[in-house]
Order: structure tokens, then C-alpha cells, then sequence
């Protein structure tokens, strides 16, 4: 049985999206840099859904961890950020996560409604603290049992012998299940996991993608930035493929991977190793100097004239979205 065809077997069932939770409408983020601004994320919209897993895909550079940051305020003094984050709750208005500022951010939703899992864990994590003493400060801080430390050890497949450890005593396998306890500890109804897989064995890897697959059967929601196509097709409901700072294709991850519409996703597709193994050939823009039409043209097999022009997110067969002026699968709409 090929890789694909394995997690497809073990994927859990999809439960059925319930309403809004985070819906996202024309976010943008540029760096400013002494010579030059850097695009990071550009004219991005998605909704996510309560219970729903969203698997943000792409390769390195395109935008996808900034997106994480965008959301929660955590870009350095250099950014500018434009649209808009609304944050949905049933018991209190929405907030939106671009304009409601810094204060707001750090008292009510980070760590409390939205929960994070850095991607990198050894810069995230207290170096004179231990394990248990960030896990039981951060239950106490949210109103938890500190005796909660141990559970959330064992649910991240964590020893919990280990959480007397201090950081730097941790592997980096250790160090990436401590910050998903962390990111866990107070409960969030969103939780952003930023390539959580990191540094696991494929025991792990499993563990870590059904425990996100079960908080979303739950009830709450899941945004995954991941690399690993393989793990989004286990467990994610939605896929949103970024490139050059756009999403390209966002819809149903069973029909992403079974008939992708855009080239570029399906040129990630074809690099899997069961698959055609075969590389996405080029190199992704500068995202300096990126493109005024579509910014994978001169990649893509199927480009022409019309590529030098910006194509809009269009419809497509499934309840999806593609950025392309030539789709490929039947049933996008040109």
C-alpha cells in the first residue's frame, strides 16, 4: 500500500463543519526592508469552521507561517498588515484580529480563543523553567487543575518523567510535544499548529495528527501549516495551497487530492514520492519582486498570454476556490 493510500485508509471520519469561526477577508502583510518590501501574504480570504481542519500547504517561503503570526499579532515592528481577521464567539461579539490592537490580543484571545504551536519550539519555551512548571503555570493561568500536567503529557505522547526536564535538556521531538501540551493547556477554540510534526517519528507523527483530528470531532477548530501533504490527507477537511504569498486553490481535501485544479497543486501532488516523484520544476518568485499576473506562470505547463494578468479566485466544482486563469480539473468554472 502506497503512503497515500495508507493515511487515506486510517483517515478518521470528517465531521461536518458547523458555523464560522475565523473568517479572513483580504488580509495582506509586507515587511518593510531598507532597500525593498517584502510581500508575505497578499489578498488572502478564508473562513474557518467550528470542527473544521484546514491545512495550509505550500512550499518554504510563500507565507504560510506569517499567516499564523498575522493572526495573532505576533509580527515584528517592521510590518504592516491590511484587511481583516473576525474572530467569532458564541457568548461575546467578534473581534477582529487586525484592528482590535496589541492589549486586546495578549488579555483575551492569544492563548485563551486561539491557541498556537510555534514552529519553533526552542525559542518559545522558558530556558529556566521545567516542563511541569510551564505546563502547571500555564493551566493555573486559564483556570485548570494543575494535576491536568501529567493527562497532557500522555495526550501529546509526552513521558511525563520528562516534564522535569528543563528545556535545553529536551530532544527536539520532546521540545515540539511540550508547546502543543502548551498550546493545549488552556482549551482554545482555534488552535493554529505550525508544522507541529516537526522532529517526530512517524509513530508520533500519527499521534499528534489524530489528537488535532479529535479536537476538531469535538467541536473546536484546527488551522495546520504543514509540508507534509501526506499528513494533511489524513486529517484535514479543507486544504488552502499557498504560493508566492496567495492562496492559489482552497476546497474539500478529498477533492484536492483525488483532482487538484490548480497546476501548481497539482505539481506538489505529482512530487510525491507514490506518486510520479516528480519535482515541481523552477524556483518560486522573490517575494520582493513578485509578478503582476500570476506568479507561477513561469513555472506552469499551461501558461499563456493571459497568465501576465492577476486571475481572482474563481468557483469550482466542491464549494472551493482556484486562482488560475487555465484550471485543470472538470467542473472549475473559466
Amino acid at each position: 500500500m502506497t503512503t497515500t493510500e495508507h493515511a487515506a485508509a486510517e483517515a478518521p471520519d470528517r465531521t461536518a463543519a458547523g458555523r464560522p469561526l475565523l473568517a479572513v477577508e483580504g488580509l495582506g502583510v509586507e515587511f518593510r526592508l531598507r532597500d525593498t518590501t517584502v510581500r508575505a501574504v497578499t489578498d488572502l480570504n478564508l473562513t474557518v469552521r467550528t470542527g473544521e481542519l484546514l491545512a495550509v500547504v505550500g512550499e518554504s517561503g510563500c507565507g504560510k507561517s506569517v499567516l499564523a503570526h498575522a493572526l495573532l499579532g505576533l509580527l515584528p515592528g517592521n510590518a504592516t498588515i491590511t484587511g481583516h481577521a473576525v474572530l467569532h464567539h458564541p457568548d461575546s461579539d467578534p473581534v477582529d484580529l487586525v484592528t482590535c490592537g496589541q492589549r486586546h490580543l495578549a488579555r483575551r484571545v492569544r492563548g485563551r480563543r486561539v491557541g498556537l504551536v510555534p514552529q519553533s519550539p526552542a525559542t518559545a519555551l522558558n530556558p529556566v523553567r521545567t516542563g511541569r512548571r510551564l505546563l502547571t503555570e500555564t493551566l493555573r493561568a486559564h483556570g485548570r487543575d494543575r494535576a491536568d500536567a501529567e493527562q497532557l503529557a500522555l495526550d501529546v505522547g509526552l513521558d511525563p518523567a520528562d516534564l522535569d526536564r528543563y528545556p535545553h535538556e529536551l530532544s527536539g521531538g520532546m521540545a515540539q510535544r511540550l508547546v502543543t501540551a502548551l498550546a493545549l493547556a488552556p482549551d482554545p477554540s482555534l488552535l493554529i499548529a505550525d508544522e507541529p510534526t516537526t522532529g517526530l517519528d512517524r509513530p508520533l507523527v500519527d499521534h499528534t495528527l489524530d489528537l488535532l483530528r479529535r479536537r476538531c470531532d469535538n467541536g473546536s477548530a484546527v488551522v495546520l501549516i504543514t509540508h507534509d501533504l501526506a499528513a494533511a490527507q489524513r486529517v484535514a477537511d479543507t486544504v488552502a495551497v499557498m504560493y508566492a504569498s496567495r492562496i492559489v486553490e482552497h476546497t474539500d481535501a478529498d477533492d484536492l487530492f483525488a483532482a487538484p485544479t490548480h497546476p501548481y497543486a497539482a505539481a506538489l501532488l505529482d512530487a510525491l514520492p507514490d506518486r510520479a516523484f516528480r519535482p515541481v520544476p523552477g524556483e518560486p518568485p522573490m517575494l520582493t519582486a513578485l509578478p503582476p499576473g500570476c506568479a507561477f506562470a513561469p513555472r506552469c505547463p499551461h501558461r499563456t498570454d493571459t497568465c501576465a494578468s492577476q486571475p481572482p479566485p474563481t468557483p469550482i466544482a466542491g464549494d472551493g476556490t482556484v486562482a488560475c486563469h487555465h484550471p485543470i480539473r472538470t467542473g472549475a468554472v473559466t
